[in-house]
């Protein structure tokens, strides 16, 4: 290690690994080039693609691995375009904020692609109620409650909202940066036999929509004739 990087506190995990120096004390400053513990070498763009079941990456460009071992692979490919590097500010238990470097190329990636797949195969309100109680758990377990019994409560919930979570996912690599390309899923809810958006559909006719956009329309018709006087018009 050079006299530059040994000026960093690096910390490395399967998870990424966090850059602490005299840039992140302040509010102000980026790290440098030199303080990123995967340098920069690749430029041109890569396609690769990620499997999941139930939710949990198990696959790597069609080979099948376990997680942890799709995590290192993935870091591998991706961290050498200079992807998942970024700065971090959040609140800690006693109440004062701390700013520390990371570089976390595999988990920015799975995770992107995770919410794609999941928003592809699970329902509106299944994605709404994941989103609300991931970050209460997420900020739960960062402040030391993992005994809490509201978590094993909050585990069920999430574990239960992967059972059809299973596909693949397509990514393309660029310098510090990657796209999400698509997904194929056999439970997928974007299925082109009940219509496609913007196009015709096959689950329900114009009268159908006059019906519904009246019922759903009833509260706010009885609000503004109750508070403003102006009566509903047939």
């Amino acid at each position: 290690m050079n006299a530059e990087k040994a000026a960093y506190s690096i910390n490395k995990g399967i998870w990424g690994t966090s850059v602490g120096g005299k840039e992140t004390l302040s509010s102000h400053l980026g790290l440098p080039e030199a303080a990123w513990p995967t340098p920069k070498t690749k430029d041109s763009p890569e396609t690769i693609s990620l499997t999941f079941e139930k939710g949990e990456v198990v696959g790597l460009n069609g080979q099948k691995m376990d997680p942890v071992a799709a995590i290192q692979a993935l870091h591998e490919l991706a961290a050498p375009f200079g992807i998942g590097r970024d700065i971090h500010v959040g609140d800690t238990i006693i109440g004062i904020k701390g700013r520390v470097g990371f570089e976390a190329a595999a988990p920015l990636i799975i995770i992107k692609a995770h919410q794609l797949l999941e928003k592809h195969t699970l329902t509106k309100w299944q994605l709404f109620w994941k989103n609300q109680v991931s970050e209460f758990y997420g900020n739960h377990l960062h402040e030391g409650h993992y005994l809490d019994p509201v978590m094993r409560n909050i585990e069920a919930m999430l574990a239960d909202t992967q059972t059809f979570v299973s596909g693949t996912v397509t990514v393309t690599l660029h310098p510090y940066r990657f796209e999400l390309q698509g997904i194929q899923s056999e439970h997928d809810l974007m299925a082109a036999k009940f219509g496609s958006y913007g196009e015709m559909n096959k689950g329900y006719t114009a009268q159908d929509v006059k019906g519904f956009t009246r019922i759903l329309g009833n509260q706010t018709a009885i609000f503004h004739q109750v508070n403003f006087g102006q009566h509903e018009e047939n």
